[in-house]
């Protein structure tokens, strides 16, 4: 596999926000977000193999291990592989995925983030891909102007999702316009900050 790194953290958003968590960021994406706060994962990267990475990764302490990017499933089979070892070592995996690629091949155990991209990102996610998220699952929509919102509430009105629903505003816009649209409209969402930039920590 191509990876950028590994560390240990707290988890920032998603449904473990705020647990302890191992983070394996894979190399390689397939999009180019204006927001983007990993540039460096889209190339380059160092590889390792499969039980390399799952002999660091289990004698880690966190329980919690989440496989993000750059764009994960573009590794898919290796991921596929990795998840199921550390399924079977006892770690609870989390895969964040911009929602371009099909996951459904997944171990069920895993929990999939899948990140809808809103018109201020400058791309664009698969949203027939909403229908095979989990209860388990949780989706998210990156907002960062009243175009984001209006499109991520749009989208969420004509898709069944079963998974839940997280609002994150881009780091440094207007929290509370976010806000007060949430509850002006009544919308049954989570907005939800990035822990780990508020605190200062990867």
């Amino acid at each position: 596999m191509k990876i950028i790194e590994i560390f240990t953290s707290l988890q920032g958003e998603g449904l473990t926000s705020g647990y302890p968590t191992v983070f394996i960021r894979l190399a390689g994406c397939n999009l180019s977000c204006s927001y983007c706060d990993t540039p460096e994962s889209r190339e380059g990267g160092w590889n390792i193999t499969i039980d390399q990475l799952c002999e660091k990764v289990i004698h880690e302490k966190p329980w919690h291990v989440c496989i993000t990017g750059g764009e994960p499933l573009l590794q898919l089979d290796e991921v596929i592989i990795l998840a199921n070892k550390l399924i079977k070592a006892g770690k609870h995996v989390n895969i964040e995925t911009n929602g371009t690629i099909p996951f459904n091949t997944l171990p069920h155990e895993v929990s999939v983030c899948m990140d809808v991209k809103c018109p201020s990102s400058g791309e664009k996610s698969d949203v027939s891909l909403l229908q095979n998220l989990k209860p388990s699952d949780a989706v998210k929509f990156v907002v960062g102007t009243e175009e984001d919102l209006l499109y991520a509430h749009r989208i969420f009105r004509e898709h069944q999702i079963e998974a839940e629903i997280f609002i994150s505003p881009v780091y440094g816009t207007n929290y509370q316009q976010i806000a007060s649209y949430i509850l002006m409209h009544n919308l049954e969402v989570r907005m939800q900050l990035q822990l780990h930039k508020f605190i200062g920590i990867p």
